[in-house]
């Protein structure tokens, strides 16, 4: 699996801390984390909405197959999320959260509060999180005699979403330039977007965008 980090600027001095703590867990179980900032307060800004951007431009054209994202509650990177296109994210502050979202949501993202609450042992908070959350294959159904329904229920869901969300390139078409780029014009997404993206219409697009 391959999962997405995602910063804003709010919490871009905490990225270094998650970075470490979603990698100590997810590296042994074969994952791979690819980080994509901001990486400290001094980088290029990003806000909670474009994390919402960046999200969808890479879970819907499956370049990652997860993000893992935030801002100070997690609500606005939340609903930023699951404004766009091929993103189902859930709000996750802790590893209860964390465990029922991957088994009764099945979800392909998470939102998670980086100020509120985050304080002496936040960082055990994250370790813990990110072990319950990928200890298991998502969508098992929790408890387990609810797992029918629910599979039932995302898949569901996903189709919902289909219908009442237009297609990525038609919403990158349509979103305020000046935002776009502030989300897409980073070294960090571009270097491994263009290279990974199975998308070529959205790449040649924000290609033409960014030049």
């Amino acid at each position: 699996m391959k999962i997405g980090l995602i910063n804003e600027n709010s919490q871009a001095a905490k990225n270094e801390i998650i970075e470490r703590e979603l990698r100590t867990v997810v590296e042994p179980m074969g994952h791979e984390v690819i980080n994509f900032g901001m990486f400290n307060a001094e980088d290029k800004e990003l806000t909670y909405v474009q994390n919402g951007i960046l999200a969808s431009l890479l879970l819907d054209t499956k370049t990652v197959d997860f993000v893992v994202t935030g801002c100070g509650t997690g609500e606005g990177a939340m609903l930023a999320c699951n404004a766009m296109p091929g993103v189902v994210c859930g709000h996750v502050t802790d590893a209860l959260d964390g465990y029922l979202f991957s088994q009764v949501n099945g979800g392909n993202a998470i939102a998670m509060p980086f100020a509120q609450g985050f304080g002496w042992g936040a960082e055990l908070n994250l370790r813990y999180t990110f072990e319950k959350l990928f200890s298991e294959p998502f969508g098992g159904g929790y408890p387990r005699e609810r797992a029918i329904p629910e599979q039932r229920n995302a898949r569901i869901l996903n189709e919902v979403k289909k219908v009442s969300h237009r297609p990525l390139i038609e919403v990158l078409k349509g979103i305020d330039r000046e935002l776009l780029v502030g989300a897409v014009n980073r070294k960090a997404f571009t270097d491994f977007f263009f290279a990974n993206c199975p998308d070529q219409e959205i790449v040649d697009f924000l290609k033409s965008v960014l030049n």
